[in-house]
């Protein structure tokens, strides 16, 4: 069998439409956008229609679009750049407590220059309450930032009620968005959002390259100083290879979002119920219809997660117990033990996140390895005797 890939949520390949784009970029095309010759005018014209392709698939204003390095960098400048430019009204934060770990740890760090923050609980399917959000909200809040597509269990937050919800009481509201383009519509308009982050590299662009969306009227401090990149805001001279890669990556990824996702969730529905059905003693972890198209996360009993992944690993098989920025922790998942899991069970997790180039082949072949694998290491697993 062929090495399988099942890892799209830590990472997608640069596909040959979005290389071909930004190979121009890399050679030819190399000016400066800065300066003001010929060499640099076609180079400005990459950035500029990347920054209309990436207004146009979350239906922002072009001025509203700003290049980054990576999501979390967005995630970041986000929540450090409203929680700072607003301290007059409050320092009060909101976010959950599912988060990815660039929103945790920002909040963590704001926790010590002195910002209160309010972690909010979620259900046993990875979802908040509007309720408990509403109640949370007081007048000196400023800023609540929820995730709108959990990276580990695939759960979709309701964001257009939750935007809805902030707007109305007086509050900015960001969405971490890196697990959501292309796999759900964002409409940043009818969805309430002053700010969103994503990456390029969940959606076949490069790695090292991101964006954030920042409302028109919302103002928060400048991430870099030393030059006028980003309208001032974000200096340095830009990855335009990167940028203008991003920029077809999102529009493919965006054209026909409903068609991707039904085949998406054909793969997924019978990778779930093949697991289901060949391995006992197994749990779907995430929102049972409200989750990614292309996430499967199951916590299967009396198994350690990492020998589970180095026997896949052995047999072609790439796949997560968790988020890729944290996979060399021991420690469960944040995200697993705050739905509910205890630690035993929480370490056995798997997470097979299916991407446009897996097929329903490669579904079967995984279902009947990560069966035979199971059977092996339970075989040796005291606890499983038990």
């Amino acid at each position: 069998m062929d090495r399988i890939y099942m890892d799209n949520a830590a990472t997608t390949r640069v596909t040959e439409p979005v290389l071909e784009a930004m190979l121009p970029y890399l050679s030819r095309t190399y000016g400066n956008p800065s300066s003001i010759h010929s060499f640099a005018r076609e180079a400005r014209k990459g950035i500029d229609a990347a920054r209309a392709q990436v207004a146009a698939a979350i239906n922002a204003d072009i001025s509203e679009v700003y290049f980054t390095g990576s999501g979390t960098e967005a995630d970041n400048w986000a929540i450090r750049g409203a929680a700072h430019a607003n301290i007059k009204k409050g320092k009060h934060i909101i976010t959950t407590q599912v988060e990815h770990h660039a929103v945790l740890h920002t909040c963590q760090r704001l926790e010590k220059e002195g910002f209160n923050v309010t972690y909010l609980p979620v259900d046993e399917t990875g979802m908040i309450s509007l309720e408990a959000l509403g109640a949370a909200i007081i007048d000196k809040t400023t800023l609540v930032t929820v995730i709108a597509a959990n990276n580990e269990i695939g759960t979709i937050q309701p964001i257009a009620e939750i935007g809805a919800l902030v707007r109305a009481r007086g509050a900015l509201f960001h969405t971490d968005a890196v697990q959501a383009i292309g796999a759900m519509p964002i409409d940043v308009k009818a969805m309430h959002i002053d700010m969103l982050s994503l990456s390029g590299h969940k959606f076949h662009a490069p790695k090292g390259v991101g964006a954030l969306y920042i409302k028109k009227g919302v103002v928060i401090p400048n991430l870099i100083e030393g030059g006028a990149q980003e309208r001032g805001k974000r200096a340095g001279t830009e990855n335009v290879a990167s940028i203008v890669g991003m920029g077809k990556a999102i529009e493919l990824a965006t054209e026909d979002i409903a068609g991707r996702n039904a085949r998406l969730i054909g793969l997924r529905d019978a990778l779930i119920a093949g697991i289901m059905d060949s391995i006992p003693e197994t749990k779907l972890n995430g929102h049972p219809a409200q989750r990614l198209p292309g996430n499967v996360n199951v916590s299967i009993k009396y198994i350690e997660g990492e020998a589970l992944l180095l026997n896949l690993d052995l047999k072609g098989i790439a796949a997560s117990s968790g988020s890729a920025c944290t996979s060399g922790s021991l420690d469960p998942s944040h995200v697993l033990l705050a739905i509910g899991l205890p630690h035993e069970i929480a370490h056995g997790s798997l997470r097979l996140s299916l991407g446009d180039e897996n097929t329903m082949e490669e579904v079967r072949g995984v279902i009947a390895t990560l069966a035979e694998i199971t059977g092996r290491l339970r075989a040796m697993s005291p606890l499983y005797e038990n």
